[in-house]
């Protein structure tokens, strides 16, 4: 909006203004006296448009988009701790007992055992928050002596530790709120509940699936895969507590349709056919993470629009999704994850 008043065109308004009988050229008393204060109304310009988009919630960010959000109640979600399950095995592979508190660590992250689920079964919570916790798999190391240990895995993430809520999915979850207002129970306000719970990515909402009072969600977690049968238990818990009385609610993991793709490509010259097949695979994968209940189907065009899109690659043929040459069709459950990756030149 304002990004026209420059230095230049204040000075010049503000010269024109003087009598034209006086001198107003550059180096002149007056044009050395209007120059700074045109300098600083220039400034005041700049800080009137960048104070114009803080206002908004378009194109607001960090604390100022927060200001706008808590008006309706919606606030930054806080980074939270991934929670793991880890194995522990004796001599012989039996299964091991650990008191509750011991700590490990993996590649430098410490875990911390907070639950015994079965022997030798336990969960552990990451002692930093953020995603880093969801990272690593396989043999930890303990930070304490642990009698009788021979091995310990880590193993499955229950509950996918969470990075504090970017500027844009809080904007996300804003617009949701003023756009599909949730109330008296309704979809959206199951669906706002659900994205409460930490850990939850997204979730659907089927009202009515089993008959009068019954409504059903599937929820995926903050990667948009399916969730762990510890997200759907926490999920189910806490609606619980803020459901309407009467309702019946039943809450699930979506189900993932994997997306396998295939095809013959033409390489440009330097380029090596596992980069392009790594890169296009990761271009993928952030389309199908899109999908999830967006979409009824995966478009087979969006692939091979992704695929020609990729560094290294000037054309392609034969290319298959699942199979054929078609959309994939999602049912109402379904959710599209990255399967094999097939390219060849």
């Amino acid at each position: 909006m304002y990004e026209t008043q420059t230095y230049e065109l204040i000075l010049k308004r503000m010269l024109d203004r003087v009598d034209a009988d006086l001198d107003k050229r550059e180096g002149s008393i007056i044009y050395d006296a209007l120059s700074p204060a045109a300098a600083e109304l220039a400034q005041a310009y700049v800080a009137l448009e960048i104070n114009l988009k803080l206002s908004s919630t378009q194109t607001s960010s960090s604390e100022y988009l927060e200001f706008r959000t808590s008006d309706y109640g919606v606030t930054r979600k806080a980074a939270t701790k991934a929670r793991r399950k880890a194995l522990f095995f004796g001599q012989n592979d039996t299964p091991l007992e650990v008191a509750l508190g011991s700590r490990f660590s993996i590649e430098r992250v410490n875990y911390q055992t907070t639950e015994r689920t079965s022997t030798g079964h336990y969960i552990l919570e990451c002692e930093v928050a953020g995603s880093i916790g969801n990272q690593n798999f396989g043999a930890l190391l303990p930070i304490d002596y642990i009698s009788g240990l021979v091995r310990a895995e880590l193993a499955d993430i229950l509950i996918p530790g969470v990075d504090t809520e970017s500027d844009d999915d809080l904007r996300q979850r804003y617009l949701l709120r003023v756009r599909q207002p949730a109330t008296s129970g309704n979809a959206a306000q199951y669906r706002q509940w659900a994205t409460e719970v930490s850990g939850v990515g997204d979730a659907k909402v089927f009202p009515l699936w089993s008959g009068p009072g019954t409504v059903k969600l599937a929820i995926v977690d903050t990667e948009k895969q399916p969730a762990s049968t510890t997200l759907v238990d926490e999920v189910g818990d806490y609606l619980e507590t803020v459901r309407p009385v009467g309702a019946a609610v039943t809450v699930v993991s979506a189900t993932a349709k994997g997306i396998n793709v295939s095809a013959v490509v033409v390489l440009a010259s330097g380029y090596a056919i596992q980069a392009v097949s790594d890169a296009f695979s990761v271009s993928l994968e952030a389309y199908l993470q899109e999908m999830a209940f967006t979409s009824t189907y995966v478009s087979y065009a969006k692939v091979g629009t992704l695929l020609l899109n990729t560094l290294g690659v000037i054309d392609y043929t034969s290319l298959t999704v699942n199979g054929g040459s078609a959309n994939v069709a999602l049912a109402d459950e379904e959710i599209p994850v990255l399967g094999t990756v097939g390219l060849g030149v």
